[in-house]
């Protein structure tokens, strides 16, 4: 009996450097298990759509799909989107079990991640030393969500013994640039900002761009198609598939 198909759900983005990363995750996802059947899918603007690949899963003889949402926190996608996506092609599929698992989260291994995305941009502008950190993430109008970014800063300025501030590219104060403007007014000077993003985009960009104006010495790039996030995937995926299993 094959085991369950894995769906790596992202949200989407009319930026192609977006889906290529979430395609370069998948690839990485695979790698660490070639012997599962592991699609990547997405909920708005690229493709393939969700529905697309479980009829695609669907047809290959697949009943059992666990679904992975590539998502950091929990906001309107995971509470609202995702729901609605899987409640739709089980509706479509009624034979089929399809479980969601949990988002893949804000996991303290990211840390290291980000630690080594950093290093890579610190040496890329041949800066040596630091005084302040700024951890850049989507934002939300949830606060909970926002209040999830900002535990991880506490955690990771805690490692490194600097202060840290959570910023936010939309919907909630402050932005990149407005974090990076009140270290400089306290007299900090060497401000880096770590990409708290799970791929590159418009509010990557944007977030990048306002940080950089404000006298950032340098930007991380975003979490991307790191083994880490890819052991996260499978992780999830483990207790998903477990769910699958009748008691």
């Amino acid at each position: 009996m094959a085991a369950p198909a894995l769906v790596a759900l992202a949200h989407g983005s009319r930026d192609p450097r977006s889906a290529a990363t979430i395609d370069a995750l998948v690839a990485e996802v695979r790698a660490q298990r070639p012997d599962l059947r592991i699609e990547a899918a997405f909920l708005d603007l690229s493709k393939p759509s969700f529905p697309t690949v479980v009829d695609r899963l669907v047809k290959a003889g697949y009943d059992e799909i666990v679904v992975v949402p590539l998502l950091l926190t929990e906001a309107y996608h995971a509470k609202v989107d995702v729901p609605s996506a899987i409640a739709e092609v089980g509706a479509k599929h009624p034979a089929v079990k399809i479980r969601a698992t949990a988002i893949l989260g804000l996991e303290a291994c990211f840390l290291e991640v980000l630690d080594e995305r950093l290093r890579t941009a610190l040496s890329a502008q041949r800066v040596r030393e630091l005084d302040a950190l700024v951890l850049a993430a989507a934002g939300s109008s949830d606060p909970l969500a926002n209040q999830a970014v900002a535990r991880l800063a506490r955690i990771w300025g805690s490692h490194h013994k600097l202060p840290v501030t959570a910023a936010y590219a939309s919907s909630a104060p402050p932005a990149t640039g407005e974090a990076v403007r009140a270290f400089r007014a306290e007299g900090r000077r060497h401000i880096a900002v770590a990409s708290l993003f799970l791929a590159p985009g418009s509010l990557v960009d944007r977030a990048a761009e306002l940080a950089y104006e404000a006298g950032a010495v340098a930007v991380s790039a975003p979490l991307g198609a790191h083994p880490e996030v890819a052991r996260t995937v499978l992780a999830r995926y483990a207790v998903g598939a477990v769910e699958l299993v009748p008691v």
